[in-house]
């Protein structure tokens, strides 16, 4: 019915615009006495007449009867264009062709500086904010910036606690549908990535790359200083800093700082102050990040969540500890007779055997 509606009034208003224009075709031949000045300005207004294919759900004007046809689609929730190998429904050819880029695996959008190619133009944009350092999403309550709106969605949840994605198998909460769909693999049992190497599966695509990196030893991150390589992007950050310009520098044992507030923080070793105070127990802290990490024993938050196996931890250097388990990592080498460890307290326990 609503259909037949539309039909109508596309065919009433193509009516019209014949009629304008042949109004206009006939009024041309009087335009051509005229002056230089007027005939351009009925030039313009014979240009805006001709979009006479108006949208009555939105508004909208198009200057074609097929443009307005595919337009109502969109709010008709007509889906025309199927994909052939998983059955999806879309309203434009362009958004099946972009769509069938998942199935064929092309990825048309490079990336100039480190040659990462993706499938979607927008994927792109938001990689290269990575190169630029751009963050243009901000956290309203900390000031904490982002380079995509998602993540930025996920840390304000930090702040109101909420946790929309629920599992029905064991009731657990999440904060992101990514951590919940990783947690169900626990009830499932399915993990879907598998190394051709030495037969470890994963249940998520970033554990399995890094664990990848052990065989292959790839170090895409290189500074562009020194030259020096590193597995993960984090790393590569926390290395550039020690090419920045250090301003500060403390008195006490000469070592300095890029930014005036770590540089302050650092100096409270020496003075021994402590301005950070638990409400709960009293306890007292030197770093605000220190008070941050102690509060969440009282408050049992644990804001950071394995992607493998759905454990959570209140500390991220925690949660980098525990993700060894599933890449394989060994960083910890002892110099007496090569053996590899994954944590710093086993290599020492080890070495006290060659002592």
């Amino acid at each position: 019915m609503v259909l037949k509606e539309e039909c109508e009034v596309l065919n009433e208003m193509e009516e019209k615009y014949q009629y304008h224009n042949q109004h206009d075709f006939m009024n041309g031949e009087k335009k051509c006495s005229q002056t230089k000045k007027a005939s351009a300005r009925k030039r313009a207004q014979k240009t805006r007449s001709r979009s006479y294919f108006s949208c009555q759900q939105c508004g909208k004007f198009f200057s074609q009867k097929r443009s307005i046809k595919r337009h109502m689609r969109v709010h008709l929730e007509e889906k025309p264009y199927a994909c052939q190998h998983c059955g999806k429904n879309f309203s434009k050819t362009l958004g099946l062709k972009r769509h069938m880029r998942i199935h064929n695996g092309e990825k048309p959008y490079a990336c100039q500086k480190c040659g990462k190619h993706f499938s979607q133009k927008e994927t792109l944009k938001t990689h290269i904010r990575i190169h630029n350092g751009e963050k243009p999403y901000t956290c309203p309550k900390c000031g904490k910036s982002f380079a995509q709106l998602g993540n930025l969605g996920v840390h304000m949840s930090l702040h109101t606690g909420e946790k929309p994605y629920k599992c029905q198998q064991c009731g657990r909460s999440f904060n992101r549908k990514g951590n919940l769909n990783c947690h169900m693999t626990i009830h499932t049992g399915e993990r879907i990535f598998t190394c051709q190497q030495c037969g470890t599966s994963f249940t998520h695509k970033g554990s399995f790359n890094r664990h990848l990196r052990i065989h292959n030893v790839v170090q895409p991150y290189t500074c562009q200083q020194c030259g020096k390589s590193f597995d993960q992007h984090e790393n590569l950050k926390v290395h550039m800093r020690t090419h920045r310009e250090k301003l500060y520098t403390c008195s006490e044992c000469g070592k300095s700082f890029r930014q005036k507030r770590r540089f302050e923080d650092h100096m409270r070793i020496h003075s021994g102050e402590q301005p950070y105070t638990c409400p709960q127990c009293g306890k007292s802290f030197n770093y605000k990040q220190n008070i941050e990490e102690h509060i969440r024993i009282h408050t049992g938050e644990k804001p950071f969540t394995c992607q493998q196996c759905g454990k959570s931890f209140n500390r991220k250097g925690t949660l980098n500890r525990h993700m060894r388990v599933h890449t394989g990592e060994k960083p910890f080498t002892c110099g007496h007779c090569g053996k590899s460890f994954r944590y710093k307290a086993a290599l020492k326990y080890h070495m006290s055997f060659h002592i």
